[in-house]
Order: structure tokens, then C-alpha cells, then sequence
């Protein structure tokens, strides 16, 4: 079992927080989840598809990567029946990062724009690839990383839970090595934050619990601005 912890917070701008995350230990499987649409539709949305996908995992037959992915394709249905079911909420949508711990491996699941990162021996490096505009478009493209910053679609996502079928999801399995630390963030966080600056703080967070790291990258974010709601969730794996 991993020690996990896990923090959200508004930000400095945001007055609703339509990030969501949750750990589930005994279930080795960590959640996190960034909703949009109008309203209280992002709430609705990052809730119901980070509960589905909980609960999925908890009835499983077996806990392995199918099971996983079953989850996510469950939890886009249910958001897209909640959608269709109440006017108020059409539109809404949300980012999905799952991380589910399989023996020494943790296997990843990701929709949108939140992501994954292991800190290992070898440095802090990006597990999921995003699913947008800016990294399935417009760097294909051959357009320079400033421009893409200041592109006027570079917050477009090209896959979402509650966007529609089929749904396309990423998966990922990593070997976690004692020692090792995981993070899932949402964009809130890595969209200010640069991944050096976020290794800098994980490394110099070693001797500290991960409550204490996660107030580290949030604070970080909010010191960055903190323009949207921004989440952690830290998994380390004890050293042997």
C-alpha cells in the first residue's frame, strides 16, 4: 500500500472549486478530476465521474486495467446521462486522471488535461500525454512553445468525460521503485508551475510528510497567480 494524501483548493480567483479528487487506499486507486460548465455543472461533473469511477472499482470482479478502464468509459455515461437529464447542466464536462496501484506498478488512466508525473531516481518526468488543441495540434503543427502560451486555443481540451462517444482514453503503467513519489495535479497547478520548479519542491520536500508537499505546490500555485482551482494528490512509495 502507498501513503497518499491528497489537497484542493480554490485558488486566488476561482470562488467555486470544480476540481475533485479522492483517495481510496484499500482500493489502491487514486482519483482526480477538474469539471467545467456553467453554473455548478463543473462541480456536478468532476464529482460524479471521480464517484463512478470509485465505485466501479470497488464492486470490480478484479482490480487490473480493464477493470479501470471500464470505469472511465462508466463514468463518461453517467455524466453525459446526467447531462441529458437536466438542463442546467448540458455542456458540463471533466478532466479524469486515475491511478491504480497493481502489484509494483501503478497503471494511469487519463482523460483532458490533468495529469500524472513520477519523481524517481532518474528526475521528475511527465507520465500522460494532455489531450488538447495545443499538444495534439498545434505543436504537430511545428508552432513555437511562446506562441502556443499565448495561443487563443490553448485551453482547449479535445477529449472530456461528458463531451460524447467514443471515448478515447490514455493509458499508462509505471513501475513504482521504492522511494519513488507520483503526482496527480490538475491543471490549476501545471498550467502555472513549471516542472522544474515542481521537481524542485517534491526533492526539497523529501523529509516532509506529503500533507506538507501538497501545501508546498498549492501555495506555489497561488504564489504563480493561482487563476484556477488547483489539486494534488502525492503518492510515495516507502523506500525498502
Amino acid at each position: 500500500m502507498l501513503e497518499a494524501f491528497q489537497l484542493s483548493d480554490l485558488g486566488c480567483v476561482r470562488t467555486n472549486n470544480e476540481d475533485y479528487c479522492l483517495i481510496a487506499p484499500e482500493l489502491g486507486l487514486y482519483v482526480l478530476a477538474d469539471g467545467m460548465g456553467g453554473a455548478r455543472a463543473g462541480e456536478r461533473a468532476s464529482c460524479l465521474a471521480v464517484d463512478t469511477v470509485v465505485e466501479m472499482l470497488r464492486f470490480a470482479p478484479s482490480r487490473d486495467s480493464q477493470a479501470l478502464l471500464a470505469a472511465v468509459e462508466e463514468a463518461n455515461r453517467r455524466v453525459i446521462e446526467a447531462a441529458h437529464s437536466d438542463f442546467a447542466l448540458e455542456g458540463m464536462g471533466t478532466t479524469l486522471v486515475a491511478a491504480l496501484e497493481i502489484g509494483d506498478d501503478l497503471c494511469i488512466a487519463s482523460v483532458g488535461d490533468s495529469r500524472a508525473y513520477l519523481l524517481d531516481g532518474a528526475g521528475l518526468r511527465l507520465i500522460t500525454d494532455d489531450q488538447t488543441w495545443v499538444n495534439e495540434v498545434g505543436r504537430p503543427l511545428g508552432l513555437d512553445e511562446e506562441s502556443l502560451r499565448t495561443h487563443p486555443m490553448r485551453h482547449v481540451l479535445t477529449m472530456a468525460i461528458g463531451a460524447g462517444s467514443p471515448l478515447t482514453v490514455n493509458y499508462y503503467a509505471v513501475r513504482l521503485e521504492p522511494g519513488s513519489l507520483a503526482l496527480l495535479s490538475s491543471d490549476g497547478l501545471h498550467g502555472v508551475v513549471e516542472a522544474s520548479r515542481l521537481e524542485e519542491i517534491l526533492r526539497g520536500g523529501r523529509g516532509a510528510s506529503l500533507e506538507q508537499c501538497c501545501r508546498f505546490l498549492v501555495d506555489a500555485a497561488k504564489e504563480a497567480g493561482g487563476p484556477d482551482n488547483v489539486t494534488v494528490v502525492l503518492l510515495r512509495k516507502a523506500a525498502g
